[in-house]
């Protein structure tokens, strides 16, 4: 089995359960927060499914970034197409989104903006910090 797709097995085992975890905290702010709050046994199991997958899928596609002999361009695309597909996917099955052209496309630009503006932001910070690593190794 190729290396990558160990590693991402492996990083989505390890992380994979922080999702529902999270969802956890998520759906406790909301009963303390909204009056009768309540969602279904099988709302909660596809919630927590759905959320547990996202997340292994999330921290797995993180090895995308670490294939050197591929261009930042592929390793962003298929970084990006990875988690988008993930995301869509979970926030539709759980109604968080409706189905509905409009909406997902407002999701589709909300989701590309914070990508962008997130990655951007990991970007420079690599790039200063290694420049800030060679700099000490001159």
């Amino acid at each position: 089995m190729n290396k990558y797709v160990k590693q991402f097995f492996h990083r989505g085992l390890v992380f994979g359960g922080f999702g529902p975890i999270i969802l956890g905290i998520i759906y406790l702010i909301l009963s303390k927060v909204i009056e009768n709050f309540t969602i279904s046994g099988s709302e909660a199991a596809i919630a927590i499914i759905s959320i547990y997958i996202l997340a292994f899928v999330h921290a797995g596609a993180s090895v995308f970034n670490q294939i050197d002999h591929w261009s930042i361009g592929k390793s962003l695309l298929c970084h990006l197409s990875t988690l988008y597909v993930a995301y869509s996917i979970c926030y539709v099955i759980n109604t968080w989104i409706p189905f509905e052209p409009k909406m997902l496309l407002i999701f589709t630009a909300v989701f590309m903006a914070i990508y962008f503006i997130v990655w951007g932001i990991v970007y420079l910070s690599v790039k200063a910090t290694s420049k800030n690593f060679n700099a000490k190794l001159k």
